[in-house]
């Protein structure tokens, strides 16, 4: 059973979730609440949590300013957000999991179902690249769950990414290559507001590292690391800006 504390400045909000997690999540069991920093505080102290869904924004303080208080985290954060859109990428890009106000119910399950699954297996450096893409005017780092964990990497340096079925392969510069758990589909989501172009069905460039465009073979791309890319897409895209 996973021990929760609900930490929220909105006593509605906190009731809400409470009532949710009693109902939907029958893994979990709330053991404390509280609603601002201090309190929290001292209820995760007492309680020792397994898992502490966190608001961002309260008058006593952020979330934020509450887990800098705990050097030693031994409990994982579903962050409680209404924050504007540039701050969600930032979670995006972190890999941290968050839950928009108000809180959907089928989101709430799945984020706890992860909980369940990656319990002491936290990663305090996902926290580290949370702020930074916060304090940055656009997220420069991404988290790549890799086979061995996490890698953290400036999106700047990643110069192509190739599907393989249901994984990609990064490769970056300085002769970086990571196998990633997760589609190219969803990275083409993510950072196709980085200047990243799908120029097929299995891969995505980021047009700062496009050296030339060459007509024959039926259209291709050459790469900062001197990788060749079939272009058999769009192909207006390269020929309007020539």
């Amino acid at each position: 059973m996973l021990r929760t504390v609900v930490i929220d400045d909105e006593q509605d909000a906190i009731d809400f979730l409470c009532g949710a997690i009693k109902k939907y999540c029958l893994d979990a069991e709330v053991v404390g609440c509280a609603t601002n920093v201090s309190d929290g505080l001292r209820e995760i102290t007492l309680k020792q949590p397994d898992v502490v869904f966190l608001d961002i924004a309260m008058p006593s303080g952020s979330g934020f300013d509450l887990l800098n208080q705990i050097p030693d985290r031994n409990f994982e954060v579903i962050f409680i957000t209404a924050y504007n859109e540039h701050a969600i990428k930032a979670f995006r890009y972190s890999a941290i999991d968050y839950l928009l106000k108000p809180v959907d119910i089928t989101e709430l399950v799945v984020a706890v179902n992860k909980v369940s699954k990656s319990l002491n297996k936290t990663n305090l450096s996902m926290m580290n690249v949370l702020l930074e893409n916060l304090r940055s005017g656009s997220p420069n780092k991404l988290s790549l769950p890799t086979t061995m964990g996490y890698e953290y990497v400036l999106i700047e340096d990643i110069i192509r990414i190739e599907a393989d079925r249901s994984y990609c392969y990064f490769y970056l510069t300085r002769q970086r290559k990571y196998l990633v758990s997760r589609c190219l589909n969803d990275y083409h989501q993510l950072l196709q507001l980085n200047n990243f172009f799908r120029i097929h069905n299995s891969h995505l460039i980021n047009m700062k590292h496009v050296k030339s465009y060459m007509r024959s073979d039926g259209g291709y791309v050459q790469m900062s690391d001197s990788s060749q890319v079939l272009f058999r897409a769009l192909k207006r895209t390269f020929s309007s800006t020539r």
